[in-house]
Parts: structure tokens; C-alpha cells; sequence
């Protein structure tokens, strides 16, 4: 599916994820059941996803923190795979520059940095090395509930 100037827009409405599809329509002028069709032809390409997302901040306990993970090997794609099937982790990137791969992370006082590094991280063979950086303060940082 072609994401066009539309598409676009009807995401951006989304962003206020229980705006309804009507609102949509008459913000955009076009018809309920075209925001309807779009959104359902965008979510089953793969393109569109919608899901309650949390401020982190607000949960107890609970923090995001980054991880810059570095290879041994160039199978970034099949490691990045890896790591977003561990417990804690939210998304995983192949990036440019020092690290290879970034993982965004979330631990709560349950399930700690040192656990998910000595018991998940090392399920992924070919770690050479990982530098974490803790979020103390996030900025429209909000991420899937997924402990």
C-alpha cells in the first residue's frame, strides 16, 4: 500500500489512539468507512500498529534504559530477531556507529538489569560487548507494558 499524503494524516490522528474513526473523517474530509478501509488495509500490511502505550514514570518501580550492544559477527538482522525475543525488551535497531544493535529495555524492581543481562542477554551468541544508559527522565517516552 502506497503511503500517501492520507495515510499519513489518519496516522497522525491516531496518535490520540481512541479518537474515532468518524472524528478522523470529518477532521480530514473524507468518508468514516475510507478511514475504516485504510486503517484496516495499513495494520494488515504490516504498516500500521495500534496499541496502548504507558509512561513508564508512572509505573513504580520501573525504568527504561538503553543498551548498545556490539558484535562479533555481521548477522545483525538475525541478532537484532533475537534480541527483541527476550524478556524486557521493548525494540531492538541496527544502528550506525559504535554499537551495532541499540535495545530499549524495560526492568521494574522484579526484573533487574543485572538479571536481564546474566539471564537473557546471554541466550544471543556473539555479544562482544554492551554499554547501558539508564533513562532517568523521558520525554513523550512512552512503550508497550510487556513484564
Amino acid at each position: 500500500m502506497e503511503m500517501d499524503a492520507i495515510n499519513l494524516e489518519i496516522i497522525r490522528q491516531l496518535q490520540e489512539g481512541r479518537k474515532s474513526f468518524k472524528k478522523i473523517a470529518s477532521l480530514l474530509d473524507i468518508t468514516e468507512n475510507t478511514v475504516r478501509s485504510r486503517v484496516n488495509k495499513l495494520t494488515e500490511e504490516g504498516l500500521l500498529s495500534i496499541s496502548g502505550n504507558i509512561d513508564i514514570e508512572a509505573i513504580k518501580g520501573h525504568q527504561i534504559l538503553y543498551l548498545g550492544v556490539k558484535l562479533s559477527n555481521m548477522e545483525l538482522e538475525k541478532k537484532g530477531k533475537e534480541f527483541l525475543a527476550l524478556k524486557g525488551v521493548v525494540s531492538a535497531a541496527v544502528v550506525t556507529g559504535r554499537y551495532d544493535i541499540i535495545l530499549q529495555v524495560l526492568l521494574s524492581e522484579d526484573y533487574t538489569l543485572l538479571e536481564f543481562i546474566t539471564k537473557q542477554l546471554n541466550k544471543v551468541e556473539g555479544v562482544q560487548t554492551v554499554e547501558s544508559f539508564v533513562v532517568y527522565k523521558g520525554f513523550n517516552l512512552k512503550v508497550p507494558y510487556i513484564l
